[in-house]
């Protein structure tokens, strides 16, 4: 679902088990992009390397099979009478077989959070450069993606969506990639304006400020563009407002309207001043006032998805 202040923003047209799983898991992707990989990544490719689970019940076994010969050996040692080698050999036996029974097996849950781990890393490796983690980016960026997800939630939220009065198809194909494509560019940004930073920060040369000058230029410039972007979705946001109010008020009149008889029934039978009548006949020229004004602003809202497009 795009907007929603997703702090895992998925390009669309990544499968949505994987969408899913990349979204779920923004604190395992934050230790990855900072260098983390899971035990059996770190020794991917090394050949006799054995690691993990499989590890452990070898290691298990060769500690089990080691006691039981030294068991047999001591056996052996006794029936011959040489007491002294059978009481070391048996001592050393029996320490073995404790230390087997008593190292920890590795738990379910455990291993499921390293099979995740595997999975989401693996993930994240497999769709590189086709997500964006909302931490990542700078403050500036920051910023501007949570406006854009807010307008885009705004938006999917209102009840002229959710009654189709929109395009709600329009609405689901395009709003989803407005909000990659923001995460997207504000993720270069980020990137492109610490690397700037650093550099420049470090003190520069009258050469290299010439160089570094319309390089800074080239990052406002982008900054401004995807600002327009932003703005264009809080301009399509604030047309579906207007509907929404618009919507709201004629249910409400419509709703209002439909119990006119009993109240004129009651001004009847009270006896009462027969002029509030026309007061409340007015309330059907209010919903036709109304309705004029939905139509207005949902046309309005489908304007500025055009120009959204563009």
């Amino acid at each position: 679902m795009p907007g929603r202040h997703a702090k895992v923003i998925v390009e669309p047209a990544v499968p949505q088990d994987v969408a899913d799983l990349l979204r779920d898991n923004r604190k395992l992707l934050l230790r990855i992009r900072s260098g983390w990989a899971p035990a059996h990544g770190r020794h991917l490719g090394v050949p006799g390397r054995l690691t993990g689970p499989v590890a452990g019940r070898v290691a298990r076994l060769a500690a089990t099979v080691t006691a039981l010969a030294a068991a047999v050996y001591g056996l052996a040692l006794f029936l011959s009478e040489r007491y002294t080698p059978f009481v070391v050999i048996m001592t050393g036996s029996a320490l073995l077989m404790v230390s087997v029974l008593l190292r920890p097996i590795p738990d379910a849950a455990a291993k499921r959070r390293r099979a995740l781990e595997r999975e989401v890393y693996e993930a994240a490796r497999r769709h590189e450069g086709r997500f964006v983690v909302r931490d990542g980016l700078d403050e500036p960026a920051r910023t501007l993606m949570s406006r854009a997800q807010a307008a885009i939630e705004q938006v999917m939220d209102s009840s002229v969506h959710a009654e189709g009065l929109l395009d709600d198809v329009r609405n689901g194909v395009m709003l989803p990639a407005q909000e990659w494509e923001i995460a997207r560019l504000l993720a270069k940004l980020s990137e492109l304006r610490a690397e700037h930073l650093e550099v420049v920060s470090e003190g520069v040369t009258p050469e290299v400020a010439a160089v570094a000058e319309p390089l800074a230029h080239a990052l406002d410039s982008s900054q401004r563009a995807v600002l327009a972007r932003v703005e264009a979705l809080e301009r399509y946001a604030g047309h579906v407002a207007d509907a929404e109010r618009a919507y709201r008020a004629r249910n409400q009149i419509e709703r209002l309207s439909a119990k006119l008889p009993r109240y004129e029934e009651l001004l009847a039978e009270s006896g009462a001043d027969g002029s509030a009548v026309p007061e409340l006949s007015r309330l059907s020229d209010d919903a036709d006032r109304l309705e004029q004004a939905l139509r207005d602003s949902v046309s309005s809202a489908h304007d500025a998805f055009r120009h959204l497009r563009s």
